[in-house]
């Protein structure tokens, strides 16, 4: 009879690594946007998308906003589900924003951004032809270009700037013009000649050479800066993250109130996986310049991806919801996005920044509604295009209807492939948002009655997808991952451990990849090789981790009939998260082998408390109620 008991396995979608002493959150599950300041026009992609930064135009410098999709959420786990990751702004109601707020904030659609650059851009270039002499109107048109990312036109016209200022004698007197010119020049001619595309890192000696020449050029000329942070920001974009570091600190070493490198720092720390120092930038940052672009929205995407990333899904609910510092966490990020929205409310990454904000705190409406200005402010905006779709994919999930919500972002996840720029757009994520919706299409088809064709057919798209993003990106553990998930959930359990040892091989820092490989392979009847792949979990795993891993190993020691260590490891996992339903469930399920129904009525009881959506507890209870009676009536 035991055998039609069901326990539960706390299978993760979403690999979470640790590197440098911190967790290192794959594109997958950081939900949040950071902004990377740079002297030049191309801001840094770090796996999030790009926020417009305005200055006047003889700041230092400017970032683009071109978009690119914000990080993927994975799709829905029976257990547990990672999300991510992002006072001073007063609303109505503090957790409502009503739409009367989203329009005091933006007052209608804006005119569309490439009407407005092709304005600009046609205004300069006739002012400049217009006004050959004049040193500042070649200056803007070359940082026009540079902020369009055309560094070899923007060098053309700094060069003509620089030409007519040590000709004309009257305009010689501006050194600072020439100082800046030149600067930017630097930038653009760095820029062109290094590049975007990914590289390695920098040889040793290489880097020597660079950190010698950048020392002595900031010791003579501190405004040199500008030049060095564009190095390390076109480092960053193209993934060498320790060449990055590297130049990023030795500017600051010699100038450390250049906070365009503080910032660009603190998103290379974050990228690199060391929350700690990634931390440690941000604040800086927030309290030396709370007006600075990046400071704001950056500090709130690292809250996200920090407190953000792991959330409880159908099926794993702790009962008290999230823990409270998550909810401090999410709360400060919300403080922070609605700040930074109050000073540029027509951004539309920050509003889907603070979409990710309020959809990681469990208030969805609230997220549809940022979604929706943020379409609003810049339809063809690929990121929130892609963000948009991904809610519709969670919304069908939570309401376990498929058809029209699935279908438009299916649909929406294909469009961005075959519109968007690759430049602009990550390829490997949007192929996984599509296989995303792919998936879930077919687990809520399989979870109804449906005609075997047709779901055949979902589960070929699904697999077809999964398969497609790991071949944009093999070395991406996290589509692995994923594709060991679907396996795991078809119940092809061989196939699962094959597409999970591949994730961990590429990731092995990532405690959910290998819990995950342990329910694998216990399902596939492999009990002794699972229990060491476990305790490697436990060994990798976070404390907010090791409950759902430490629950999964009590089962297994359950399954294997050795209940008084079973009975610790669940105890121990509703120590680190009481309330946590499947410990709860499965605990139940250790009274019933002993035969002692109340106790187990109890944990099944305890278990929907805390989630009424675990079906399995619901079906134990039922059971456990018709024992209690049958044995009550047995002694009577």
């Amino acid at each position: 009879m035991s055998a039609c008991w069901q326990s539960s396995e706390a299978a993760s979608r979403q690999p979470v690594s640790s590197a440098g002493g911190g967790e290192r959150f794959s594109r997958q599950s950081a939900a949040a946007t950071t902004a990377t300041t740079s002297s030049s026009s191309s801001s840094f992609q770090a796996g999030y998308h790009r926020r417009s930064q305005r200055r006047s135009p003889e700041s230092d410098g400017d970032d683009d906003s071109s978009p690119a999709p914000i990080a993927l959420p994975p799709a829905k786990s029976s257990i547990e589900e990672s999300n991510v990751v992002r006072s001073t702004v007063k609303m109505k109601d503090p957790d409502l924003v009503e739409s009367e707020d989203l329009d005091h904030h933006c007052q209608g659609a804006s005119v569309p951004r490439e009407e407005k650059v092709s304005s600009l851009k046609a205004g300069l270039a006739h002012v400049a032809r217009k006004m050959l002499k004049n040193a500042h109107a070649q200056f803007l048109l070359g940082l026009m270009y540079q902020r369009l990312g055309q560094p070899q036109k923007a060098v053309s016209a700094y060069e003509k700037s620089s030409e007519i200022l040590l000709r004309d004698e009257e305009e010689v007197r501006r050194p600072d013009l020439l100082s800046l010119v030149r600067i930017h020049h630097a930038q653009c001619v760095l820029q062109a000649s290094t590049g975007d595309g990914p590289d390695k890192e920098l040889e040793a000696g290489e880097l020597d050479e660079i950190l010698a020449k950048l020392k002595n050029s900031l010791q003579s000329d501190a405004r040199q800066a500008a030049v060095w942070n564009t190095l390390g920001s076109i480092l960053l974009r193209s993934g060498r993250l320790q060449s990055a570091i590297s130049v990023l600190s030795s500017i600051l070493a010699l100038v450390p109130d250049y906070l365009d490198s503080l910032a660009n720092l603190g998103v290379a720390y974050l990228q690199s996986g060391n929350l700690e120092l990634s931390a440690k930038c941000f604040q800086d940052l927030v309290l030396k310049d709370q007006n600075h672009p990046a400071a704001l929205v950056n500090y709130a995407a690292f809250l996200l991806c920090k407190y953000g990333s792991i959330i409880a899904g159908p099926g794993a609910n702790a009962g008290e919801g999230p823990y409270p510092h998550q909810v401090e966490a999410v709360s400060v990020a919300k403080e922070c996005l609605m700040a930074a929205i109050k000073a540029d409310p027509k951004a539309a990454s920050l509003w889907v920044n603070l979409s990710n904000a309020y959809d990681v705190a469990g208030e969805h409406r609230n997220s549809r509604r940022c979604l929706e200005q943020a379409a609003k402010l810049e339809p063809n905006q690929m990121s929130a295009r892609y963000a948009i779709a991904v809610h519709r994919v969670k919304d069908a999930e939570r309401s376990q209807l498929s058809s029209e919500q699935l279908f438009w972002a299916a649909n929406e996840m294909a469009t961005i492939l075959k519109e968007g720029d690759p430049a602009v757009i990550d390829l490997p994520i949007t192929w996984a948002g599509l296989a995303m919706a792919h998936k879930a299409q077919h687990e809520i088809a399989a979870a109804f009655e449906t005609v075997q064709m047709d779901l055949d057919e979902a589960e070929g798209r699904a697999i077809c997808t999964l398969k497609q993003a790991i071949e944009e990106d093999p070395d991406d553990a996290v589509q692995w991952h994923q594709l060991g998930l679907h396996n795991l959930c078809t119940m092809k359990f061989n196939t699962s451990v094959k597409f999970f040892k591949a994730a961990v091989a590429r990731c092995q820092e990532c405690s959910y990849a290998w819990s995950n490989l342990g329910i694998a392979l216990q399902l596939s009847n492999d009990p002794s090789s699972a229990e060491t792949v476990y305790k490697r979990a436990l060994s990798l795993s976070t404390a907010q981790q090791a409950h759902a891993i430490l629950s999964n190993l009590g089962n297994l020691y359950r399954q294997q009939r050795r209940f008084e260590p079973a009975r610790a490891i669940f105890s121990k996992s509703l120590e680190l998260c009481p309330g946590y339903a499947p410990a709860n469930n499965n605990l139940g399920l250790v009274f019933v082998a002993e035969g002692s129904w109340e106790e187990a009525k109890n944990c099944f009881e305890k278990a929907l408390r805390s989630d009424p959506l675990l079906d399995a507890a619901k079906s134990n209870m039922v059971k456990a109620m018709a024992m209690l009676r049958v044995s009550g009536s047995g002694t009577a």
